[in-house]
């Protein structure tokens, strides 16, 4: 076992070998910045995986700057093979960095570094712990969210915290531009963060637990519109969803994506009846009308409403 004396003096004599796991494009800033300041010596992310029409295998985003880097890089199906074990403690790393990874770590990856595992996780823990925290905080209306940096542990982001950074949730905000956000935000805390860490001057605080929430791993299913739902919480899944799962409904036996909408307080309604509202197209739901800004009819590109509603001359029979 280390000392903390001799992890002191290693500390302010060298800079600490770091490891980064992250796939997404949510990782890149942070992974990008650490690169600047720190010798990252190796780099984990998910395998490359089909996407598109074409089902072609796309190499995760970390991948590609990573290689842009000049980075070593490993992509193991499981972190918990012997061979990405074996790889991991090669590196030797001080300290490991996750940032939306997308693997649970176990102890025999926690505990190898001297200086832990610390994750930069998009939301004000402990609120909204889990896979998809970013869509939850606007699903349910959060007024603000931000970021955390932990020290994780063998829970689901039940790690004690080390910092946090608030930013408010715009009106406009979709999970894509709140997400990029909260990338930056989460980068930036990150390097700010990690002298005090390094030197020992900053302590992890435990989570308050009797205030935990948690935000479930999303599917295509959870974006199915219910109109029988208030039309505010709609709204908010449509911004909550976009870019991913997306949003939709059936409308003559195809899915329609509902990739922009708005609500507009209206009475007397019956969820799910279709109408048009100043020229574009809108379904009643419970409180208001869903007002359709943006679409993608299966199998076509994303149109206006306003275009859509051109083409679509049968809208108000369904």
């Amino acid at each position: 076992m280390l000392s903390v004396g001799y992890l002191y003096v290693k500390i302010h004599t060298m800079l600490p070998r770091i490891v980064f796991m992250g796939s997404p494009e949510f990782a890149l800033p942070t992974l990008r910045r650490l690169a600047k300041q720190y010798p990252v010596v190796g780099v984990v992310t998910q395998p490359d995986r089909p996407a598109g029409r074409g089902r072609s295998l796309r190499p995760p985003p970390v991948k590609s700057l990573a290689e842009s880097l000049g980075l070593p890089l490993i992509q193991p199906e499981r972190l918990r093979t012997p061979e990405a074990i074996a790889q991991l403690r090669a590196w030797a790393p001080d300290l490991i960095v996750v940032a939306a990874y997308g693997q649970i770590l176990r102890p025999a990856v926690l505990e190898l570094p001297a200086f832990g595992c610390l994750n930069v996780h998009a939301s004000l823990l402990p609120r909204w712990r889990g896979a998809a925290p970013i869509q939850a905080a606007i699903l349910n209306g959060d007024a603000e969210t931000g970021v955390t940096i932990m020290r994780m542990d063998a829970g689901v982001d039940t790690g004690p915290i080390l910092s946090q950074r608030a930013t408010p949730i715009l009106a406009e905000d979709t999970a894509g531009t709140l997400g990029e956000r909260l990338a930056e935000l989460g980068a930036e805390l990150l390097l700010d963060t990690l002298p005090d860490y390094l030197s020992g001057r900053l302590l992890p605080q435990p989570q308050d637990e009797s205030s935990a929430t948690f935000a479930p791993m999303l599917t295509r299913a959870d974006g199915a519109l219910d109109f029988n739902k208030s039309v505010e919480s709609l709204a908010r899944q449509v911004r909550a969803f976009n870019p991913w799962p997306g949003t939709y409904f059936t409308w003559q036996g195809a899915p329609l994506k509902v990739l922009r909408a708005h609500a507009i307080p209206a009475s007397d309604l019956q969820p799910g009846r279709l109408t048009i509202h100043e020229g574009l197209p809108a379904v009643e739901a419970q409180g208001g009308l869903l007002v359709l800004d943006e679409v993608q009819p299966a199998g076509r590109k994303a149109l206006s409403g306003g275009d859509f509603l051109r083409g679509a001359r049968s809208w108000k029979e369904g």
